[in-house]
């Protein structure tokens, strides 16, 4: 028997199959995995530029038919590994190849940014005097209670903030250091002009980044971090203790060395 439609049971059209769901193809990889594999391949072929948007977890729960748990975990696992970048309250996007900095060098991060073609911008969180601590007045070989400046900068690379830098400054050294534009120029900058390094001293830490900071750099709580403490001397005076902290998924150091 041959049952043909008519005008009062019209026989349904089939639902259209998302472009992204039809790339998932039959593969014998967990789900989670298959998503991670069709995003990897929305990126290799540039239909994913860095820095587009991805869509939403609710998106692609409707696009691919996969639970919210499997999604998540697919973006969770790219954001780890420095493929994806999300950001708190604007959502997940295109990660640009991972930024780098010299493990062994100090330079200017804004012309680190430049020299990757990119714009450098910057906000002030704090300038301001503070009484040395304890520590502070350890780090930069002074009295407790001595005056030292307080700098926290959060710096972008195209409007992505890349790293927060927490520094302390020998006031002695760099009286006029409240008074600069930190917008115009990085501290660095500036203290290379008033007291020129001479030595430098680096420690590398894994950290988890708090709550604030999660704000500052807009990633997820708990995100791993790398953190460099830094301590510069011009001649045999120290001049800045500094934490500098980086989104791990956006973020490597490089050295090279010879003996």
């Amino acid at each position: 028997m041959i049952i043909t439609p008519n005008k009062d049971f019209p026989v349904p059209t089939p639902p259209a199959i998302s472009p992204l769901a039809a790339q998932m193809g039959d593969s014998p990889a967990p789900l989670y995995a298959r998503v991670k594999q069709m995003i990897n391949q929305q990126i290799a072929n540039g239909t994913w530029p860095p820095h587009h948007r991805v869509p939403s977890e609710s998106e692609l729960v409707t696009q691919l038919g996969f639970s919210r748990m499997t999604i998540n975990r697919a973006l969770r696992e790219m954001t780890a590994e420095g493929l994806l970048v999300r950001m708190q309250g604007v959502g997940t996007f295109v990660a640009e190849p991972k930024t780098q900095s010299a493990l062994f060098e100090v330079h200017n991060i804004a012309d680190e940014i430049a020299s990757r073609g990119h714009r450098h911008s910057c906000k002030v969180i704090i300038l301001c005097e503070e009484a040395a601590g304890s520590e502070r007045a350890l780090a930069l070989d002074m009295r407790e209670g001595q005056r030292v400046f307080h700098s926290l900068i959060v710096h972008f690379e195209n409007d992505i903030p890349v790293q927060i830098e927490d520094r302390f400054v020998n006031a002695a050294v760099a009286p006029d250091y409240l008074q600069q534009d930190f917008t115009q120029q990085t501290p660095y900058a500036y203290l290379s002009n008033v007291a020129p390094l001479t030595e430098g001293e680096h420690v590398v830490e894994a950290i988890l980044a708090d709550a604030n900071e999660c704000e500052l750099l807009q990633i997820e709580k708990g995100e791993p971090c790398l953190m460099i403490r830094r301590r510069t001397w011009s001649g045999r005076t120290p001049v800045t203790a500094a934490r500098l902290i980086h989104p791990g998924s956006r973020h490597r150091l490089e050295g090279r060395f010879s003996k």
